[in-house]
């Protein structure tokens, strides 16, 4: 019974495999079509894929030709392959703008990016690239059912931008004057990723990280220059308190505080 089993599925194979290849080899770009279409339904996105690559420049201007590239770039992004998946959303809805397949897309497009975007320590030009696609997407199509996927995802790389801002800033911290005044550079790029991304997860580390680098900044001034650099800290740490007054940071913040106030004169 087993082996059986065994030759039928092997025949089902090669009789798979030899329709694959016949399909291929044939010049009907109808039934390639037919045949890609199949294997789309069916879930079987390589053979889909491999099949319409051949023939989606052959039904441009044709009633097929929406179809046939919408359906090509759903293959890629089944197949995990998000960048030549946006590839091919992108063309197909600045082809077709009101197109049957417009809103599912881009909103693909955006979601395939965010699926391929990469850790924070890396490169975030694919990031940037899939929340101004899924931004894009939301505007669009307000009433979209996938609006809150989109949301979500934008928000969640919001908050990897925002890391990669504060890992930033920490090096510059850790470099301390190495070089040059990198509290400075610390506090301007701590500010930056705060206004850019105000609703971070990461934006108390931030304002802590700058109160740390204006303390370290006005600890290793000059003497003229102390007393503004420490009101500098005691303005940040007002703040910082005011801000997370439970933070789990209010004691490093005190100590900062009440040494920062020991240098500065009562007016």
């Amino acid at each position: 019974m087993r082996k059986l089993l065994s030759i039928t599925i092997l025949a089902l194979c090669l009789s798979s495999c030899g329709e694959y290849q016949r399909v291929l080899k044939s010049h009907d770009a109808n039934l390639k079509y037919e045949y890609a279409k199949r294997m789309y339904d069916e879930g079987k996105y390589v053979q889909a894929a491999s099949v319409l690559q051949e023939v989606v420049t052959s039904f441009k201007g044709t009633e097929k030709a929406e179809e046939t590239l919408f359906m090509l770039g759903m293959c890629n992004y089944e197949n995990k392959d998000y960048l030549n998946s946006g590839s091919y959303f992108r063309t197909y809805y600045r082809r077709y703008p009101k197109g049957k397949y417009a809103e599912d897309a881009r909103f693909f497009c955006g979601y395939g990016y965010y699926l391929d975007s990469p850790d924070a320590q890396l490169d975030q030009t694919g990031t940037m690239k899939a929340i101004e696609e899924l931004t894009d997407f939301m505007e669009l199509y307000p009433a979209s059912d996938k609006v809150p996927m989109a949301q979500n995802a934008v928000f969640e790389m919001q908050d990897k931008l925002t890391l990669k801002q504060l890992q930033n800033a920490q090096l510059y911290y850790n470099l301390g004057t190495f070089g040059g005044n990198n509290f400075e550079a610390a506090v301007i790029v701590a500010q930056n990723a705060i206004k850019n991304y105000p609703y971070s997860k990461y934006k108390e580390q931030l304002e802590m990280l700058i109160l740390k680098s204006r303390y370290k900044e006005a600890e290793l001034s000059v003497d003229e220059k102390k007393a503004e650099r420490y009101r500098q800290v005691v303005d940040e740490y007002y703040s910082f308190i005011n801000n997370y007054p439970e933070s789990s940071y209010r004691n490093e913040a005190d100590n900062i505080y009440k040494s920062a106030a020991r240098h500065i004169r009562p007016e």
